[in-house]
């Protein structure tokens, strides 16, 4: 079982960069896709990006595509961010999904972290 601990998250403007990551400290995050999950107040848990075990496939929400970038390193995946937007405002969860096809739901995932707060304002 996998044991994920994001860090990146702070506060920036419109249009600065953040980078976010997310380590898997049990150290089984070969067989686990992997991805990020945002949610802001009074909103559901939405799909950002995701990558596969392999680190190949990645895929993004159409409201990231562009701008947001998923990574894969041994025992860590990153989310770059370029381009923030206010909307991009949220809590950042890394998630894990162990096995099968990728994922784009919230229910689909298996673990979560423990979230990251990203604020972006003027």
């Amino acid at each position: 079982q996998v044991k994920l601990v994001e860090d990146g998250g702070g506060l920036v403007h419109p249009g600065d960069s953040l980078r976010l990551s997310c380590v898997d400290s049990e150290g089984a995050f070969s067989n686990y896709h992997m991805g990020w999950f945002r949610q802001s107040p009074e909103k559901e848990r939405e799909f950002v990006a995701s990558i596969t075990w392999s680190g190949s496939n990645p895929a993004y929400a159409d409201s990231v595509k562009g701008r947001f970038t998923i990574s894969r390193v041994k025992n860590t995946i990153y989310l770059q961010m370029d381009g923030l937007q206010v909307d991009d405002t949220a809590v950042y969860y890394c998630a894990a999904k162990f096995g099968g096809a990728l994922f784009d739901l919230a229910s689909q995932i298996t673990d979560w972290g423990q979230g990251t707060q990203v604020v972006v304002s003027s």
